[in-house]
């Protein structure tokens, strides 16, 4: 592969086309923007990376990425104790936020079991769930991850491993989305729906 531009700029393109929804001609793209304006853009880029880099860490309890430990959201005083939401990633984490539905507290997993990926329970944070179900404060734990074969592989192992802990084990429901058409849905999304019907 031809290289047009110096080493340093070849740096950035290929570092920005490792993230997430970024090939590698959105990355050239991305990088020309940056360099194209280098005062307003590139430069407070580069200072906003270095002070993230050096100052977030995980939450010891929760595991989301923060300033503070504990979290900004473990340690609010007017969160509810007795609820916790479990979620793969921070990403799910900062949606069920965007929501404001929630005023509970969270668990982030760090990933979802998967033998192709050779994910299994060890490189998860479970046992800190376990650890955080068994102080007597948690009631119920919802588990928030996704409608895939690994995420619900994920969801029986936790349900598995908090069985007999007294804490009442929920899964967000799935089904029809608000304002969906049902022509419109895929067959799972349907099946989902009429198992988790309720009454009108």
């Amino acid at each position: 592969m031809a290289t047009f531009a110096g080493p340093e700029i070849e740096r950035l393109i290929a570092l920005l086309a490792k993230l997430p929804g970024m090939g590698p001609r959105s990355a050239r793209r991305a990088a020309l923007a940056l360099l194209k304006r280098r005062e307003a853009l590139l430069i407070p880029l580069a200072a906003a990376l270095a002070e993230t880099a050096d100052k977030v860490r995980s939450c010891s309890i929760c595991g989301t990425p923060d300033t503070r430990d504990p979290c900004s959201i473990c340690s609010d005083p007017a969160r509810d104790n007795s609820l916790i939401c479990v979620v793969e990633e921070a990403g799910a984490l900062w949606a069920m936020e965007r929501s404001g539905a929630f005023r509970g507290k969270y668990h982030v997993l760090g990933g979802l079991l998967s033998a192709l990926d050779g994910v299994g329970p060890d490189a998860l944070r479970v046992t800190e769930l376990v650890g955080r179900t068994r102080g007597g404060e948690a009631s119920e734990v919802i588990l928030a991850l996704p409608a895939t074969v690994d995420g619900q592989t994920t969801a029986h192992y936790i349900s598995e491993r908090l069985a007999g802990s007294g804490v009442s084990i929920t899964s967000l429901a799935r089904g029809v989305p608000v304002g969906g058409e049902l022509d419109w849905l895929d067959d799972g999304t349907i099946v989902q729906a009429l198992r988790a019907r309720r009454p009108a």
